[in-house]
């Protein structure tokens, strides 16, 4: 089986970030994988006051546009499928004020691979347009911006996953 990363990534600690520690290396969905990652992360951030959790996302975000240019410049691929850090934050914001609980974990992994799966306006125009760190954390932070919304919406509004 091959892994969908380069050797001389394991040796790079960018490269490490960037595939999301490991889960982006896997030969079969790496996006996926990548997301599942962050569930952990999200279940250990969710315990924060909603301040710190913004400024955490903030920060990872902004961790993600350095780790997943250098990694892309490094390996001369755009944004290669196993860089995953993307898909972390993605799902951070998915989760943004979600009561934490089986359900919203779920509906927000689904609703979160489904917009960045879909790539609806404007998230694949910005996949296309925008290169470098930021075009691929931006797609993924629109994606995850419109799973917020559903989601938010289904727990709050609705009141139906509160």
């Amino acid at each position: 089986m091959k892994l969908n990363m380069p050797a001389s990534s394991w040796k790079n600690p960018i490269h490490i970030m960037a595939f999301g520690f490991g889960a982006g290396a896997s030969p079969k969905a790496p996006g996926t994988v990548g997301t599942l990652v962050a569930i952990p992360v999200y279940l250990v951030l969710c315990q924060l006051p909603l301040p710190l959790y913004l400024l955490a996302v903030v920060l990872f975000t902004g961790i993600g546009i350095y780790i997943c240019d250098r990694c892309a410049r490094d390996l001369q691929v755009h944004d290669h499928s196993g860089i995953v850090w993307d898909e972390i934050v993605g799902y951070l914001i998915t989760m943004i004020a979600i009561p934490d609980n089986v359900i919203t974990v779920f509906m927000g992994f689904a609703l979160f691979r489904l917009f960045d799966i879909w790539k609806p306006w404007p998230i694949a125009y910005f996949d296309r347009q925008v290169k470098g760190g930021l075009g691929i954390m931006l797609d993924d932070v629109i994606a995850g911006l419109f799973a917020w919304v559903i989601l938010f919406l289904s727990v709050y509004m609705m009141d139906w996953l509160y």
